[in-house]
């Protein structure tokens, strides 16, 4: 497929969800090799511990190594096309006077998709280099200083953008809070959140110290401005669209809390067991458990809360199989992933670590069941929202309206 030169009104920034959405795939592509796969002693998957499994295991773990490693090529490739397509189009897009005009309004915060995409990119990068490069993660540990480099860049960039906008909004007024009648707003949390959880990697992998430390407090940072301005701006959502009714057109904002709880959830777990690995500070199975057993249920509520409005406004027959064309309709492929890896993260390190269920038993394949289902659905909707509002041959002159960020 050749992506539009999409002309400067049909630009948002929002497209770069796009990209984000293809690395969040990766990402569940990387969970079946993360969990089924064999890696004593280390944290995650390498190359060289999958050619050992793959070379002793049986036909169905052969089968299950081929799938993830070929998921994770393809979307990490499909993240990294979509970047550089992102990143050139906003590049000429920023010259314009659409560009001016939203940095006055609400959706200033809009511009936090670009740093949202490229933390999801680091991310993808570290898992595509552990999976296919011999020999890199045995030297991991001169690596993880070099990713906190990049995560403190692109922080510094989010906070660049993100000051700009409450500066403006606090000293000098301009927000509509009629029109913030969605949780847009959260995108700008939800990217403090990704560089979060991009800094809680070294901090629970690394086992130099110094090294664990300073990504923990940079994780701390990221992660706890995430929740305090989170709480904010759910609250300023809410209450706009009580009074003022939810915009049809943004409505899968509700489910942007699915991938924010997701992303802060694993963060935490990754704190802790930092704190666990290297400095001796236990964490309980059962502690484990419920802790992500209370952030999924929070996820299934909202999951359901954002169904049910969609479902009313007829979103997903206009916006997915119709011809209604929205560049936050890209918005719908987060919760997907996110819900998907975040079960994962309740069957093993949850049930399985209660010992409540047994690793690869009839239950254990069962519960997967409504989670592949999941997955594919979110890959069907990706790819068909990329043939709707990316495919050259159907690129749109109208401009895109501007609230889903708002």
């Amino acid at each position: 497929m050749r992506y539009a030169q999409l002309r400067e009104k049909s630009y948002s920034p929002l497209y770069f969800l796009s990209s984000l959405g293809a690395g969040g795939l990766a990402v569940s592509f990387f969970m079946y090799l993360m969990w089924m796969t064999p890696h004593k002693g280390a944290p995650i998957p390498s190359f060289s511990t999958l050619m050992a499994a793959f070379e002793t295991g049986s036909l169905p773990m052969q089968a299950l190594i081929v799938v993830g490693a070929a998921g994770i090529a393809v979307f990490a490739f499909l993240h990294l096309r979509l970047l550089f397509w992102n990143l050139a189009r906003f590049r000429e897009w920023k010259t314009t006077a659409n560009y001016q005009a939203l940095r006055s309004g609400n959706g200033e915060n809009q511009l936090m998709a670009a740093p949202l995409a490229l933390a999801m990119t680091v991310n993808v990068m570290f898992i595509v280099g552990a999976v296919f490069v011999p020999g890199l993660w045995e030297i991991a540990e001169y690596l993880f200083p070099f990713a906190l480099l990049a995560f403190a860049a692109i922080g510094v960039w989010s906070l660049s953008i993100f000051g700009d906008f409450m500066g403006r909004v606090l000293t000098e007024g301009g927000f509509d809070c009629a029109k913030n009648n969605s949780l847009g707003q959260m995108l700008s949390v939800f990217a403090f959140a990704m560089i979060g959880v991009g800094f809680s990697a070294s901090a629970a992998m690394s086992h130099n110290a110094t090294v664990s430390v300073i990504a923990f407090l940079g994780a701390a940072f990221f992660a706890f401005a995430a929740l305090v301005f989170g709480a904010i701006f759910l609250v300023m959502g809410f209450r706009s669209m009580m009074e003022n009714i939810a915009e049809k057109e943004t409505s899968p904002t509700l489910w942007i809390i699915i991938p924010f709880l997701t992303v802060i959830g694993i963060t935490f777990y990754r704190l802790f067991k930092g704190l666990e690995h290297n400095f001796g500070v236990e964490w309980a199975a059962g502690s484990v458990f419920s802790y992500l057993a209370f952030l999924f249920a929070i996820q299934l509520v909202f999951g359901f809360l954002g169904y049910v409005v969609m479902k009313r406004f007829g979103y997903f027959e206009h916006y997915v199989s119709g011809d209604g064309r929205s560049p936050g309709s890209y918005a719908l492929i987060c919760p997907g992933v996110a819900l998907f890896v975040f079960a994962n993260f309740l069957i093993h390190p949850g049930l399985v670590g209660i010992g409540v269920l047994d690793k690869f038993s009839v239950a254990y394949f069962a519960l997967y069941v409504p989670l592949v289902a999941l997955q594919l659905l979110t890959i069907r909707t990706f790819f068909r929202l990329n043939s709707k509002l990316l495919a050259e041959d159907q690129a749109a002159a109208t401009p895109p309206k501007a609230v889903p960020a708002e």
